[in-house]
């Protein structure tokens, strides 16, 4: 698959997660294979006030390439000027979040409240493209709510205000997380524009990502919460998209360690308190599932230290 001017190599993408898509996260994934990253969710006016935590959130390494940079806001003058500046921290590509459904930031006409205004979206989409010389993104849901299904009208404005892919998540603002991802809509977007359109929305594994690549023509696949403490899912959708063969699951000794890693990386790059109270979600994440994972993630949320946690998720301790 090709963005602009960024050839990809593969088709399954990580998605832009508050909270959880940062530094530590994209270097736990890059091993295993995803054709192309998102850092958090950044909020423009963040940045363009130069506020610290906004500028952390956009870093970007070079052993994570390539990585775009997500970007939330509703004025197309801002949004191309912080466009600019997230280029500065490492992104290959920026892209303009019009889906998510959180209720602070739709009330502030940001992300999913822009499909109400498709106007208004290209406008936004125009600016930014004018303002950066890197390929330019756009992540869509399939409407506010059933009865304001939009997205390839969403999309072909996209499309003519420069956008150099869309993503479709199949779900509407309302339905937030429930129910199931509308593949029809995703497989209509992919028929009404020429640019690649990545779906979005109960992706699992490879059964699931092939299904939606037959189901709706659509040119890569995006995963989001069931990337959580699960890395290996993007070296288990290459393989069974390349040979139709499903690998088996991390064995516990992998598991233990990918999450030692992640651990260190995050204490590393936030502090040691930080570093710690984030863990334990990461943690909880990495053996949820597991014979006895409910009273370890107990356990896990009690830690007070890294030393503490890294003890707990040795190999050992989970017999």
């Amino acid at each position: 698959m090709r963005i602009g001017n960024i050839s990809l190599n593969g088709n399954a993408l990580l998605a832009p997660m508050a909270g959880v898509t940062d530094k530590a996260f994209r270097l736990i994934a890059k091993p295993f294979g995803p054709a192309l990253m998102y850092t958090e969710m950044v909020s423009g006016k963040g940045l363009l006030y130069k506020n610290k935590k906004t500028e952390v959130l956009l870093e970007v390494l070079d052993e994570e390439r390539p990585t775009a940079a997500q970007i939330f806001g509703h004025e197309p003058k801002v949004m191309a000027a912080i466009a600019e500046g997230a280029l500065r921290y490492g992104a290959e590509i920026v892209d303009i979040n019009m889906g998510c459904p959180a209720p602070k930031i739709v009330g502030n006409g940001d992300g999913c409240a822009l499909m109400k205004d498709p106007r208004l979206a290209g406008e936004i989409i125009k600016s930014v493209k004018n303002a950066v010389p890197c390929p330019v993104t756009v992540k869509i849901r399939m409407g506010w709510d059933e009865n304001s299904v939009n997205a390839v009208e969403l999309a072909k404005t996209a499309e003519q205000n420069g956008a150099d892919a869309i993503t479709v998540h199949g779900r509407t603002r309302m339905q937030f997380y429930s129910g199931s991802a509308d593949l029809e809509i995703i497989r209509q977007v992919k028929n009404a524009v020429k640019i690649p359109v990545i779906g979005n929305g109960d992706i699992c594994g490879g059964e699931s990502a092939k299904h939606m690549i037959d189901a709706t023509g659509c040119d890569g696949v995006m995963i989001g919460r069931a990337a959580q403490g699960n890395p290996w899912i993007f070296a288990e959708i290459n393989e069974y998209l390349k040979t139709g063969k499903t690998l088996p699951p991390p064995s516990l000794d992998e598991r233990c360690e990918v999450a030692a890693h992640h651990l260190k990386l995050l204490v590393k790059f936030k502090g040691e308190r930080r570093g710690t109270l984030e863990g334990r979600k990461h943690m909880a994440w990495y053996f949820k599932g597991l014979p006895g994972g409910a009273a370890l993630r107990a356990r896990i949320n009690r830690c007070e230290s890294s030393a503490e946690m890294l003890d707990l998720i040795n190999r050992e301790n989970l017999r």
